[in-house]
């Protein structure tokens, strides 16, 4: 819409980039261009805004198809007006001088023919093909087809309309239909779903089965090398036992021969030490018999005296003195005669 503003009985319109302007004053084009800014009287000027950009025209239909379902259909067509001269004379395009605005709906009528025209091809093709080709290769030959039928209708040239594009954006069935067409789908997709699932499951028992054997398999090779082990300890323990009771009957010879060796020497020491004592006592015999008596009451004397403890002094008595005189003197006139009379004197008192 133009920026129209009043000042002292003049009017000045200032126009968009994209809106081509004519401005007609007294029946002669004063102006005619795109993004104009003048000044007019509103009194003998006649205006008219012509859009020249793109713009997008949603359109959304109902169809049938060959084997008479109903399908919607919802395109996108976009267009320009490439001649905007021609445009402003087959269509009302001219704005209010006050206030800028259309006076008419040329857009609406623009999109009708447009809809209608986009319509009509899209029914022809539909008509013709059935449900599931139409949900399945439709959405492209409804375009080409839209497409190359609005390229030749001939009243949109002549209005200065270009169609620039067309996008069909779904061509879908009524919901019940639709509901019906997708239930062998999900069963099919839910026979795969199960068909999967049993796979996996079958997979996992095999899986399981597989881990159990080797878990067995584990076991018993675990057990028998366990009886290995309990063989070969047993082996061990056996060989330490025959080793030890061997080693033990070395020790036990070896001890024996050695107490043996012992006992032997001992024996031979002892009667070494007896032969020995039993010579020197012999001897000692041998000697003590060639000595005179009084010799060996001297020596009897002599181990006496080593034998008692010390004494510092001795009293004799007269009666004691008397009796070894007596004695002695008896003594040896007993040596003298004979051996009887020895021994009669041996028994007197001490």
């Amino acid at each position: 819409m133009a920026d129209i503003t009043a000042r002292l009985g003049w009017r000045h319109l200032r126009a968009a980039p994209t809106a081509h302007v004519r401005h007609h004053r007294r029946g002669r084009l004063a102006h005619d261009g795109t993004g104009l800014s003048f000044w007019f009287r509103a009194l003998t000027a006649a205006l008219s805004e012509v859009p020249v950009d793109d713009r997008e025209l949603a359109v959304s239909f109902h169809a049938r198809t060959a084997d008479f379902q109903d399908v919607s259909v919802q395109a996108t067509v976009t267009y320009r007006i490439s001649d905007p001269s021609t445009a402003a004379v087959r269509l009302d395009f001219s704005i209010d001088p006050d206030t800028g605005a259309w006076r008419a709906a040329p857009l609406e009528q623009i999109a009708t023919l447009l809809t209608e025209t986009a319509q009509q091809h899209a029914l022809d093709v539909l008509a013709r093909t059935p449900l599931a080709a139409a949900l399945a290769d439709g959405v492209a030959a409804v375009r080409a087809r839209i497409t190359d039928g609005l390229a030749a209708e001939p009243r949109l040239p002549a209005t200065g309309i270009e169609v620039v594009a067309v996008r069909v954006v779904a061509i879908r069935p009524e919901p019940e239909v639709e509901r019906a067409l997708r239930t062998p789908a999900r069963e099919q997709i839910q026979q795969e779903a199960d068909r999967a699932t049993y796979e996996r499951r079958a997979v996992a028992v095999e899986r399981e089965r597989a881990i159990a054997e080797n878990e067995l398999a584990s076991k018993i090779e675990l057990a028998r090398r366990e009886e290995q082990l309990v063989e070969q300890n047993g082996t061990n323990a056996r060989r330490q036992a025959e080793e030890s009771a061997a080693a033990d009957a070395v020790r036990a010879d070896a001890e024996a021969k050695r107490k043996v060796r012992l006992a032997r020497a001992e024996a031979e020491a002892a009667k070494e030490v007896g032969e020995a004592r039993a010579g020197a006592q012999a001897a000692w015999l041998r000697v003590h018999g060639e000595v005179d008596p009084a010799t060996l009451h001297a020596l009897a004397a002599t181990r006496l005296a080593e034998n008692l403890p010390r004494i510092d002094s001795v009293t004799l008595s007269p009666d004691v003195l008397t009796g070894l005189l007596a004695r002695l003197g008896g003594q040896r006139g007993t040596d003298g005669q004979g051996g009887p009379r020895a021994q009669g004197g041996a028994g007197g008192p001490a």
